[in-house]
């Protein structure tokens, strides 16, 4: 194994490693949303910096490894987080931001190869295979990569190269922050094994409390367990999943083109909430921006999912599958507002946070729906994508419904940003 860094500048050391075979990359950015805040507040640099919702009920979506080493980590409330880094410069999220950011970390991975398969805003998988000729060797290629990302972004990021892409992102965690880790074909076992049980995939708390009765703590301990053993304690799949991860094995290719399976979104209350008028609002709002989500994905659903989540952090889902598919608000509301109402909380319990999803979702442009006897080939639909027009051009929010705007002025319990709904808070 070999390991460069920190700094992003090409490593002749690194890119000399024995790196054949291992065409797999995962590039994850370092403390990505974080980074992006200092990039642009350069007075920042070296400071405890936390990213999260600023409202007491809020999360820890970024921390700099100087917030990390008082032990603050991503997904932590911001209260505890206050708590044990009160020194920390504490930050609101801002998206946008991080998304252009995003696109054009992106565009530096495509411009190597077209096999890019994003996992998050922050970080994705690369087969570099086809690009060894015109670029190099993987680690090479993987030396460029971050001196790119450093010199046109402003941010640092670390890379993991190997053979397969589990292996690929266990380097890039263990070579944090802004650094190169390569893990040589014949040496993944002695880089896997001694890594604890939690290392590998599908290895959560229930399963990792299963392994430890077992006396199984290390990824060693798994490959030397007979498999049947594995199967007859977590079941088949999980069993033979966890067998050959331990002997580091993961045949999946990397994709360049991953279609979305869901698009959703939820809010967190900023005071729980019992009232229903007030919880059938915000199921509007987010029914409009799963609704947008989907148009902007050139996607129809055909099931629409309600979370709701109670104060004691209790969360119940309920789902409905729908005669045809659909990209209408209208529609999504309607159902939301059914589900609501069949969940048996309908002013009965007071909620933390709701959230609206569309899952089940097939392309539009395929999607060969029937309109219901005596219904306008128009309607919601062609007024929705005006609005969608009218946001794109003036901004979101720019053109909303009535409800809604009666709902913002002078609503005590309204709801605030929402901490996460798009992706999980990040870990990089």
């Amino acid at each position: 194994m070999s390991r460069a860094g920190p700094g992003p500048a090409p490593d002749t050391g690194a890119a000399a490693a024995d790196d054949r075979g291992c065409h797999i990359l995962h590039a994850d950015m370092d403390a990505f949303y974080a980074s992006v805040e200092i990039r642009d507040r350069p007075d920042l640099a070296g400071q405890p910096v936390i990213v999260g919702a600023t409202a007491t009920r809020g999360v820890v979506l970024s921390a700099t490894y100087e917030a990390r080493a008082f032990g603050v980590t991503s997904a932590m409330p911001v209260t505890r987080a206050r708590r044990l880094c009160p020194q920390a410069v504490f930050i609101a999220p801002h998206h946008k931001a991080y998304a252009a950011v995003s696109r054009e970390v992106m565009e530096i991975f495509r411009a190597v190869t077209p096999e890019v398969e994003p996992l998050a805003l922050d970080e994705a998988f690369l087969d570099v295979s086809g690009a060894v000729r015109r670029l190099g060797s993987p680690a090479r290629i993987a030396a460029q990569i971050r001196a790119t990302v450093a010199e046109q972004q402003g941010i640092t990021c670390s890379v993991g190269v190997a053979s397969a892409k589990f292996i690929a992102k266990l380097a890039s965690a263990r070579c944090k922050p802004d650094g190169l880790l390569i893990v040589p074909a014949d040496g993944i076992l002695d880089f896997l094994h001694p890594l604890p049980v939690a290392a590998l995939w599908g290895v959560g708390e229930q399963t990792g409390k299963i392994l430890a009765r077992l006396g199984l703590r290390t990824v060693q301990d798994i490959a030397q367990t007979p498999l049947g053993t594995l199967q007859r304690e977590l079941g088949p799949a999980l069993g033979a999943h966890l067998a050959a991860l331990a002997w580091g094995r993961d045949e999946r290719p990397v994709v360049s083109r991953v279609p979305e399976k869901s698009i959703g979104a939820e809010e967190t209350f900023a005071s729980d909430i019992d009232d229903p008028e007030v919880i059938r609002r915000e199921l509007l709002r987010l029914s409009g921006r799963t609704a947008s989500g989907l148009r902007a994905a050139d996607a129809l659903a055909r099931t629409v999912v309600v979370k709701l989540r109670l104060a004691n952090f209790t969360t119940i889902t309920r789902s409905r599958t729908l005669a045809e598919p659909t990209d209408v608000a209208q529609i999504i509301y309607t159902t939301a507002c059914s589900l609501y109402a069949a969940s048996g909380l309908d002013g009965r319990a007071r909620l933390r946070l709701v959230g609206v999803r569309a899952n089940g979702l097939v392309p539009s442009s395929r999607a060969a729906t029937q309109l219901a006897l005596g219904q306008r080939p128009t309607g919601w639909r062609d007024a929705e994508r005006t609005l969608d027009q009218i946001s794109g051009r003036f901004g979101v929010g720019s053109v909303r419904p009535a409800t809604l705007v009666a709902g913002q002025e002078g609503e005590p319990a309204g709801p605030r940003r929402p901490e996460s709904a798009a992706r999980p808070p990040e870990e990089g």
